[in-house]
């Protein structure tokens, strides 16, 4: 009995020193996870699932730490365990397990998450752009097969990315292993730090042998992603938060990026200077100039950001100040993660982003920059540019058509590789706007009419005049909200919303205008006439309501215009209350509109008034009929009928 005791004893103390070995891996791992040591957080969170552990947070972890290092398929694996799981889990693990399911080809079940997902947060603009484009896949078709594409020459075996041209190099972000000493590595992907390295370019775009680019910039940290100016003498770019060799850190003792600046003298590179909207707290990187070199774009988590990193620019003043960071918006922007923007001789704005609808992991996308520097939305620009991992770093020389783009896509040599390209086709979505100008009473065509096309923000983008047959056109890209203001004397003046659809067509928007001024009768009702809704008044009340007096502005405005019209002003009731309340409520009603109309200068001998009570009841609502309060008001009305001219 006593020898069982012992080995039960021995037992519960061997479960004892099992799982507080397994908590202790378990802290270790959640540490490391939440210093964005990933790498290693997976070996141990793996070690841990190997001995059968399971839990929603271990899962959660472990998805993301694959899904952040761009390993979707094992994301995916995760991700899977995880929902099977539980069923109470965040909003954003059905985003991150769409995305992955799609780098794997799986589009039916990524588009149930997704689905799965706006129903759990239907104010999401990721879930609410998939659900508005459910064939986004035959868009993206429409677009591909634009590009030739193929690895080039400079690639190592580790991670190559965010190309630049300067002069006549492309300069690139590379953690390639060169030195002999101090070979750090970040622990978030397990490669080396990386440095900038420069390649000549041959005119058939072979690059020669990269070498390390303004040896006195690159550091021990993160030297990445740069852009010049046209002159070739300011050189922007990203590190990590290093001043005068000494770290910086956040509050939550994390080292963030931030956009450095250099200009070239002598042939050198000089000392770097932080631009002044960085922040310890937040990190800015990526930076992208306009074709003038006046706006600097650039990708930041800064406060006022809408998702993971959005983009921003800045103005760059004449005397080398910066104006106050503006978020691009949401035409742009979305919960996820916008990215490595680059601004065409065009002026076209590509960039990458998981939050639009793609193939999966980060897709390129180009937006037209329209007047007053808003944008188009962005199209995705289709393979074999985009693929189902991640793609984005995009350059493009506009003379020639070639460029570079970045991807972590299959058959590469690295983790991240640099992909030379030649568009053959530009990227194009255009509509023909088109329609013709009529009277709006007698259809007569309308020639000589001011038509104007303005942008979602009202900005003029185009005017045009309507010819004889009263015809205007205008070219005007997919997917994008305009208005179209007519302007013409004796006319009213108008503005009409559209939207124009994913497709290449001509859409035909014909515009009937309205005379300022119209021949009126004896007898007519100028509500009838002029589109003014009827005056409304609330149950067993006769004061003015609010939005009745603005209805009224409108009588005003007519008899002010016309000086020698006279109206009798007809007041109405439902058929509530009895006959007699209601006869007199509908002369305080009439009474208190002629009042209205006095006050604001209107001559009583103009105005008549008579209140009918329910004797012209519009509907079918009459004593001991039931009616619904909709109904009912339709009969609390006033009547403006003119009564001399």
């Amino acid at each position: 009995m006593k020898k069982n005791h012992k080995k039960y004893v021995l037992f519960l103390l061997m479960l004892s020193i099992i799982g507080y070995s397994q908590d202790r891996n378990l802290n270790k791992a959640n540490k490391k996870y939440s210093n964005f040591a990933y790498i290693d957080a997976i070996k141990t969170y793996e070690n841990i699932a190997k001995k059968g552990y399971k839990s929603v947070e271990m899962f959660q972890k472990l998805g993301n730490s694959y899904y952040f290092n761009s390993e979707f398929e094992k994301a995916a694996s995760w991700y899977q365990a995880l929902f099977e799981m539980a069923q109470d889990i965040e909003p954003e693990y059905y985003y991150r397990y769409s995305q992955s399911l799609k780098s794997i080809g799986q589009y039916a079940k990524s588009a149930e998450m997704l689905t799965q997902f706006n129903q759990k947060l239907n104010t999401d603009l990721r879930g609410k752009s998939f659900m508005d484009h459910q064939d986004y896949l035959d868009k993206i078709k429409e677009n591909s097969g634009r590009y030739q594409i193929q690895n080039a020459k400079i690639n190592s075996e580790y991670s190559d990315y965010g190309s630049a041209f300067f002069e006549n190099k492309i300069v690139f972000t590379s953690a390639r292993d060169t030195g002999n000493f101090s070979k750090r590595k970040h622990k978030w992907t397990n490669q080396y730090f990386t440095n900038l390295y420069a390649s000549e370019i041959s005119l058939d775009t072979v690059l020669a042998n990269p070498e390390k680019f303004a040896k006195n910039i690159n550091t021990r940290f993160h030297d990445a992603t740069p852009v010049f100016t046209k002159d070739g003498k300011t050189m922007y770019f990203t590190r990590n938060n290093l001043t005068n060799g000494k770290k910086g850190k956040s509050d939550t003792d994390i080292t963030l990026l931030k956009i450095y600046k250099s200009t070239l003298e002598d042939g050198e590179w000089k000392k770097e200077v932080a631009l002044p909207f960085n922040s310890d707290n937040y990190s800015v990187a990526h930076p992208a100039l306009s074709p003038d070199d006046t706006l600097l774009y650039f990708a930041s988590d800064m406060p006022g950001t809408m998702g993971q990193s959005d983009l921003f620019k800045v103005k760059i003043n004449e005397d080398g100040s910066f104006g106050i960071p503006e978020n691009l918006g949401k035409t742009i922007n979305t919960e996820g993660k916008e990215t490595f923007p680059f601004i065409s001789d065009e002026n076209e704005l590509y960039f990458a982003s998981d939050g639009h609808p793609g193939l999966g992991g980060l897709d390129i996308y180009r937006a037209k920059i329209a007047v007053k520097g808003t944008f188009n939305t962005p199209l995705n620009i289709g393979e074999p540019a985009n693929s189902n991992q991640d793609d984005f770093g995009y350059c493009i020389n506009q003379n020639t058509r070639r460029g570079f783009l970045t991807s972590n896509r299959s058959g590469g040599k690295g983790s991240d590789d640099i992909y030379t390209f030649l568009e053959k086709k530009k990227l194009t979505c255009e509509q023909t706007l088109f329609g013709y100008l009529t009277d709006l009473d007698s259809s007569e065509i309308l020639a000589q009419v001011k038509v104007s096309l303005l942008d979602h923000q009202f900005n003029l983008i185009k005017e045009v005049f309507t010819d004889s047959k009263g015809y205007y056109e205008f070219e005007i890209d997919c997917e994008n909200t305009y208005y179209i203001k007519t302007e013409k004397e004796d006319y009213r003046t108008k503005e009409e919303k559209f939207t124009s659809s994913y497709q290449h067509s001509k859409i035909e928007f014909p515009i009937p205008l309205e005379k300022k001024v119209k021949q009126i009768a004896n007898g007519d009702d100028l509500a009838k006439i002029f589109g003014i809704k009827i005056i409304y008044f609330d149950l067993d009340k006769s004061f003015i309501r609010p939005d009745a007096a603005l209805e009224l502005e409108k009588i005003l405005d007519v008899m002010t215009a016309n000086p020698g019209i006279k109206i009798d002003i007809r007041s109405h009731t439902d058929s509530r209350a009895s006959f007699k309340y209601n006869e007199d409520l509908s002369k305080r009603r009439a009474k208190s509109t002629m009042e209205w109309l006095i006050k604001n200068k209107i001559n009583s001998s103009r105005l008549s008034k008579n209140g009918y009570g329910e004797r012209k009841l519009i509907n079918h609502c009459a004593d001991g009929v039931f009616c619904n309060e909709n109904d009912h008001q339709a009969n609390r009305r006033s009547e403006f009928i003119v009564s001399g001219l």
